[in-house]
């Protein structure tokens, strides 16, 4: 899994170091879907995907991780 979305919110799949430093960035936040954060996983709110242009750098973001990881 590279991006999903919940309900507004863009969830991103990144290496754990990077999410760390992506959560200094606007409109983002640690994703805690199941109540705690998840390593690794950030939420990016609607005002952080309003441009094609940084919805694209999400989503490379999260697909250039997930092509990193070895396949299952």
């Amino acid at each position: 899994m590279a991006v999903g979305v919940i309900g507004d919110d863009l969830m991103v799949r990144l290496d754990p170091a990077d999410a760390e430093r992506a959560l200094a960035e606007p409109h983002t936040r640690p994703m805690d879907f199941t109540g705690r954060p998840m390593k690794g996983m950030i939420f990016v709110d609607s005002a952080g995907t309003e441009s094609d242009a940084d919805l694209g750098a999400w989503a490379e973001a999260g697909a250039d991780f997930a092509a990193s990881l070895s396949p299952k």
